[in-house]
């Protein structure tokens, strides 16, 4: 797995500022008040920070900008890096601004006179998150990292506020690199492998292979798979922090590690990017991570479904009929639209087996969503005003977009089937919120459930906020956070 940045917390001592080496870097406010750091800088350089602040590139300067001043006067270091951040800046702000300082340092050691900013620990979170690189395949070695040292007035406490940061930046580094990773490495039994080395962390976890989910009945599930020489697997991850007998909260993902679109076979246009395709299993992989890393005081079980969709003489047809773990028979039409396939008995078997307080399913579902959303927000589809308005704003605390996209009886009806009980997909008209609909119809009436689909956002072509371009680990923070703020 990736490592994380090496961030240490020690006293303000402004006399490291003329001696470390690096860069260093100080906080200002947008107004320019300098701190005791920044007027220490300021003296050694000979007055270079003030003109800096009567700039009109500084006057220009948004929060959490970092500007640099290369080869400072009077000091050891190689940059002085000058971040714009209100002395109260809410926790995104912080987040933001470490993250483009992490983009400004790169490799380099970094020494951070934090001074008494009230939301250090989340510039330190930012920071954490954004220096991410997967460069597991690549020959050449890579740059050594240098340490971070961030020196604040209370280091204690913002190092004993950073730790739970540090165990959900540390669940997110899990999920990109599973995204990123290509589909010949993280095989159905690999990823399965390295779920079952989350043991060593507290995790109770389970692997269910192909007699079990045969004799279960999962035959959605198996249909998917059965055209690939890599078995499928159902993973069951489960965190027991809260009381004994307290209901967990599911969390249920897609693992489709390859996807040709089976029989109904793809464009070879991209088709690359479909190792992404089980990115819902990588965040809920990520998140079982985060929850038992920071000891999370609430039950949650996570459950992926681990497949791949291949084209072969075994391989599920467009026009067949496969009776679900639930009972329902569905009519494929598209071999492609097989990731609801996938979930649908995974979600059966966690409503039967665990009967848990609610359930929560991701996925790179459909192309439909990134039409719909692009790539700033998740579609979450919900039949829970409560569960979902809840989700909602922890996204929205973590900087995570997503946005409520409709459900309804008119959607349903597009799935009606001549032979079967259903089609597993309704046409081209509403394609996310149909794949939706299909979804809830293995959700038990009295179960409160949301449906996240992570298309467009699970994996992107440009940098984000907190990570390069590639996979972004959404969903991770969000979930740690809906847990922390509703089943603690």
């Amino acid at each position: 797995m990736s490592s994380l940045t090496d961030i240490r917390f020690q006293p303000v001592d402004l006399d490291t500022i003329a001696t470390a080496e690096g860069r260093v870097a100080i906080i200002l406010p947008p107004e320019g008040k300098l701190d005791p750091a920044a007027r220490r800088a300021n003296r050694l350089t000979k007055g270079a920070v003030a003109r800096l602040v009567e700039s009109e590139q500084f006057e220009k300067a948004k929060p959490g900008q970092v500007i640099s001043l290369a080869w400072p006067a009077g000091m050891a270091a190689e940059a002085l890096d000058v971040l714009v951040l209100p002395r109260r800046a809410d926790a995104t702000q912080a987040r933001k601004a470490g993250a483009a300082l992490a983009k400004t340092v790169g490799t380099a050691s970094l020494t951070l006179m934090a001074g008494s900013q009230v939301r250090a620990q989340e510039v330190a979170m930012g920071l954490t998150l954004r220096a991410y690189s997967f460069d597991a395949h690549k020959s050449a070695d890579a740059d050594p990292v240098g340490t971070v040292t961030i020196a604040h007035t209370k280091h204690d406490e913002v190092e004993t506020a950073y730790a739970p940061l540090r165990a959900v930046a540390e669940g997110v580094h899990m999920t990109r690199d599973l995204v990123n990773e290509p589909a010949n490495v993280l095989t159905t039994s690999e990823f399965a492998d390295r779920l079952k080395e989350m043991e060593a962390i507290g995790l109770e976890v389970e692997v269910l292979e192909e007699d079990k989910l045969a004799e279960l009945g999962m035959r959605t599930l198996l249909s998917v798979g059965q055209g690939s020489d890599s078995p499928s697997k159902v993973v069951v991850m489960h965190w027991k922090g809260g009381e004994k007998d307290a209901a967990p909260l599911a969390l249920v993902g897609k693992g489709v590690v390859f996807d040709t679109g089976g029989i109904s076979l793809k464009p070879a246009g991209g088709m690359e990017d479909m190792t992404m395709d089980m990115g819902g299993a990588g965040v809920v992989a990520g998140a079982m991570r985060a929850l038992a890393l920071r000891k999370a005081k609430a039950n949650v079980v996570g459950l992926v479904g681990l497949v791949e969709n291949m084209p072969s003489g075994n391989a599920t047809r467009p026009g067949d009929v496969v009776k679900s773990m639930k009972g329902d028979t569905v009519e494929i039409i598209n071999t492609d639209a097989e990731g609801r396939l996938v979930l649908c008995d995974v979600m059966w078997y966690a409503q039967d087996r665990f009967k848990p307080a609610g359930m929560i399913d991701l996925a790179t579902l459909t192309g439909a969503i990134i039409i719909g959303l692009g790539h700033e927000n998740a579609g979450v589809f919900s039949n829970d005003d409560a569960l979902c308005n809840a989700f909602l704003k922890a996204a929205g605390n973590e900087n995570e977009g997503a946005w409520r996209m409709p459900l309804g009886q008119a959607y349903d009806d597009q799935l009606k089937s001549r032979i079967a009980d259903m089609k597993n997909v309704g046409g081209r008209p509403a394609g996310s919120i149909t794949a939706a609909q299909f979804l809830q119809r293995f959700v038990k009436d009295d179960m409160p459930w949301i449906h996240l689909d992570i298309a467009g956002v699970a994996s992107v072509k440009s940098d984000t906020d907190y990570a390069p371009k590639g996979a972004t680990g959404w969903g991770v923070m969000a979930l740690s956070r809906l847990v922390q703020d509703h089943f603690e």
